[in-house]
């Protein structure tokens, strides 16, 4: 991984290429490269640089076919040898997205037939893999030596090849990760995100699983491995794919932080009332439900937690969370009357989408995507679907991404609570209300930013931080602290406040900040004790407290008042101003904010 692009045209498509490779940035990367035939000949420029690099290195070349890529390291460090894309005897060209399982096996088989390989990568077999069967078996066809390759690689990939001898010929293949083609005038392209190439086209086909598809300048063909012709509908490109500008924000992740209050009210706008039919099931389906199965990672995986509260508390249904990387992997005892809800940003990271296919394995029958992208694969593959209409995000910290999957798993449980009896009319209308005033309850908490800012001076100067909350809140805390993590590289762990005394409270000094999420809450009180806890070990609190919750600065606490509790919405809310704590801090310490060392947007391998 981690982003590919690829253009067939009758003009130079470097700036293409690089372009397209900027817009993809965001992903996350640690070498990136792009090839061409430029006078019957292939040519590459590769970089462990920045894609800017790589555009100086670019003007001095041209052609009309080629391919890009930014690589984020799996097999072999980041290192020049390793960056895509890879050639086998200066013939073929390849970039891949995913992991070959049984790359050694092949590598193995292929140095006996008297190949060389020059990376530690297992994108490397690919191309030779390619390489032989273009020159003993395919009579140089190379639209057929790509379908005999596919059924010999084991894993998920998505591919884009070019041949010195083929001019004018593009090839890609997609098996568990994603790829897309894109229809100009006299022109095609091949990217794993529409983004990459949405301001080259206004239609674009989303590959289906197995897909192989042949672009020349006038024409796109899909097959199966089998060669034979598949039809894809075509679509227009999603205008989210063409609006990526930053702004006057300084980075993505603040511009997003900003965005959700329009994030929020875009995801809600169209809710009437609650009910299946919000997430395209029936009333009948939704009631014969006995529990729900809740699979994410990451931050998903926390907003998938935060709603196994709600659905709990509102509906009465018994819900399970797990890590989607560890589900697969134990044994589990499935119930075909559960609903397996799957959260993700992208609708295409690979552990989830494999424990899903492991649930429906298991005999699990009803499934929902809670997810941002219409057309991803985890949309595809469910039952049903919400979509959360947060819009492009950039920034590889999540931010609007994750509020939007909360406010949909609020809908959720509010609709599973009706279907079965158990919302009132007047709660529902309430909930619904609450739910409408949110956007501007979050301008409300934004607002807070010069007194965070002024708190991420000191936090700048720590390496290690303690978050606390309790209830409903401790998976917020959880995201605050993966925040402040991801961006800023200070080590820092979230604990429920009343873990504390059985073994963190060991880790509290002076140099230990110790962030609290202190709602009014029935929890209040109990949180009010932790704290003391902290304060008695000359810890240093800062405390994020509802107006009314009577926690005031003083000596070892700092207080920064938000402006109103919001019941079960409360989470929502909290978490903006972690979010923001870690944005500045990470401003204060220098790091990259919008592009995190060794992290990824889509985590699209196993």
């Amino acid at each position: 991984m981690c982003g590919i692009v690829g253009a067939v045209a009758q003009r130079n498509i470097i700036d293409v290429l690089v372009e397209g490779l900027r817009r993809l940035e965001y992903r996350g990367y640690d070498s990136c490269g792009f090839a061409v035939v430029q006078n019957n000949a292939l040519v590459r420029a590769r970089t462990t640089e920045r894609v800017a690099d790589l555009a100086e290195q670019g003007k001095l070349l041209q052609g009309s076919l080629g391919i890009a890529h930014t690589r984020w390291a799996t097999h072999g460090k980041p290192d020049t040898h390793n960056a895509h894309p890879h050639f086998s005897h200066d013939l073929i060209g390849l970039v891949h997205n995913g992991i070959i399982e049984n790359y050694e096996e092949l590598r193995e088989e292929l140095k006996s037939a008297g190949y060389q390989f020059v990376s530690q990568t297992d994108t490397e077999v690919i191309a030779h893999l390619i390489h032989h069967l273009y020159t003993h078996q395919a009579q140089q066809n190379l639209d057929l030596a790509v379908r005999m390759a596919l059924p010999r690689l084991h894993g998920a990939y998505a591919i884009a090849v070019i041949c010195k001898d083929s001019p004018d010929l593009l090839v890609g293949a997609r098996v568990g990760s994603p790829l897309v083609l894109a229809f100009g005038e006299n022109e095609n392209f091949l990217a794993s995100d529409a983004l990459a190439v949405a301001e080259h086209a206004k239609q674009m086909v989303y590959l289906e699983e197995g897909d192989v598809a042949v672009l020349s300048h006038s024409n796109v063909k899909i097959t199966n491995a089998a060669g034979e012709i598949l039809t894809r509908e075509k679509k227009p490109v999603p205008e989210q794919a063409v609006a990526v500008d930053l702004g006057p924000y300084q980075h993505f992740m603040q511009k997003e932080i900003f965005e959700q209050p329009r994030a929020i009210a875009d995801t809600i706008s169209n809710v009437e009332s609650v009910g299946a039919h919000l997430f395209g099931a029936t009333e009948e389906q939704f009631n014969q439900l006995e529990g729900v199965l809740m699979l994410a990672c990451g931050t998903s995986y926390y907003a998938a937690s935060t709603a196994k509260y709600w659905i709990e508390s509102i509906a009465k249904v018994p819900v399970q969370v797990e890590i989607a990387s560890e589900y697969r992997y134990r044994d589990t005892v499935p119930n075909a009357k559960n609903l397996v809800v799957v959260v993700s940003q992208s609708g295409e990271t690979a552990d989830t989408l494999a424990a899903l296919r492991h649930a429906k394995a298991l005999g699990h029958t009803q499934s929902l995507a809670v997810c941002n992208v219409a057309t991803s694969a985890m949309v595809r593959e469910t039952n049903f679907a919400f979509l959360t209409h947060a819009g492009t995000e950039i920034g590889v910290a999540s931010t609007k991404a994750f509020t939007t999957q909360l406010a949909g798993l609020y809908l959720l449980a509010l609709s599973l609570a009706k279907v079965k009896k158990r919302l009132s009319l007047a709660d529902e209308q309430l909930a619904l209300h609450q739910l409408r005033h949110l956007p501007a309850a979050i301008h409300a908490v934004l607002a807070l930013e010069p007194q965070i800012m002024a708190w991420s001076q000191s936090f700048a100067k720590c390496e290690n931080a303690l978050f606390l909350g309790r209830g409903l809140h401790y998976p917020i805390a959880l995201e605050g602290a993966l925040k402040l993590k991801e961006i800023s590289y200070i080590h820092a762990e979230a604990y429920p406040a009343g873990e504390l005394k059985h073994g963190p409270l060991a880790l509290v000094t002076e140099q230990m900040p110790v962030v609290t999420v202190a709602p009014n809450d029935a929890l209040l009180e109990k949180l009010k004790s932790n704290m003391q806890e902290v304060k008695a070990r000359g810890g240093k609190l800062y405390v994020f407290a509802d107006a009314d919750t009577q926690i005031a600065s003083s000596d070892g606490i700092q207080v920064i008042r938000m402006p109103e509790h919001y019941g079960h919405l409360s989470p929502i809310l909290h978490v903006l101003p972690l979010q923001l704590l870690a944005y500045h801090t990470a401003c204060a310490r220098g790091t990259d904010v919008d592009k995190p060392r060794n992290l990824a947007k889509s985590v699209t391998v196993e």
